[in-house]
C-alpha cells in the first residue's frame, strides 16, 4: 500500500472515528502538563488502546498501528506549540514539501 493510501484510509477512519483524536489529544495534552517534554505516540495510542477496552464494550475498536504516525503529525499541526513533541521522520513512499 503507498502512502497516499495509508493516508487516504487513516482520513476515513479518522473522519469515522472522531473520539480517538480527541483521546489522543487530552492523553498528550496530560502527558504535557505532567511536564513531559518529548512522548512517544505509541504510549498515547496504548492509553487510548488500554481505555478503550476497560471502558466500552466494543469488541469491534481497533486503532491500526499504520495511524499512530498520521494522528502525532496531525496534534502538533493543531497545536503548533508543541511542535517536536512527538519525535517524527518521513513516512516510507513521504515527500516532503
Amino acid at each position: 500500500m503507498t502512502f497516499l493510501e495509508k493516508k487516504k484510509k487513516w482520513w476515513e477512519y479518522h473522519k469515522d472515528n472522531p473520539h480517538v483524536y480527541n483521546y489522543f489529544t487530552k492523553y498528550t495534552l496530560q502527558a504535557i502538563s505532567s511536564g513531559a517534554k518529548k512522548c512517544s505516540p505509541w504510549l498515547i495510542i496504548g492509553r487510548i488502546r488500554w481505555e478503550t477496552a476497560i471502558t466500552t464494550t466494543d469488541a469491534d475498536f481497533k486503532i491500526s498501528n499504520d495511524y499512530i504516525a498520521f494522528y502525532s503529525r496531525l496534534f502538533m499541526h493543531d497545536n503548533p506549540a508543541h511542535k517536536g513533541f512527538f519525535k517524527t521522520k518521513p513516512m516510507k513512499g513521504e515527500t516532503l514539501v
